[in-house]
């Protein structure tokens, strides 16, 4: 039995990149603006906007960019550095849920995104509160 991966599909779905850097822009205007986010997000913006554009249409089904440039996605590892707990959680999950509302082209997939955020937010966890 193959199991169907509600994300996989979201991509040819969109039908291009420009949404997912839509949606990056938008999540990271919250990210710019939020007293607990900014501070462990590094200064410049720049490299990390792309990497999540980049894994996001991987990960939806799209080019596989990514991993060609980056190797291996391995997100835990790459966030251990950071301090992350449940606030940090919760308001990354926040401004990732206000841009994907942001953005029409992910609307009939907002479901399916949300609770992928949310999970995957919560594996990122590494700090107890």
């Amino acid at each position: 039995m193959q199991v169907f991966d509600p994300l996989s599909v979201i991509y040819k779905s969109v039908g291009s990149e420009e949404p997912y850097y839509r949606l990056v822009d938008t999540f990271y205007a919250g990210v710019e603006a939020d007293a607990v986010l900014r501070p462990i997000y590094p200064e410049d913006l720049g490299p990390g906007k792309k990497h999540l554009a980049q894994f996001l249409i991987q990960r939806t089904g799209g080019a596989t960019t990514y991993s060609d440039e980056r190797g291996h996605p391995r997100m835990r590892g790459r966030h251990m550095p950071f301090k992350i707990g449940v606030k940090e959680r919760d308001a990354w999950v926040k401004h990732m849920t206000a841009a994907v509302h942001a953005v029409p082209e992910f609307e009939k997939h907002s479901e399916a995104l949300l609770e992928f955020f949310g999970s995957f937010a919560t594996f990122m966890i590494n700090q107890a509160e």
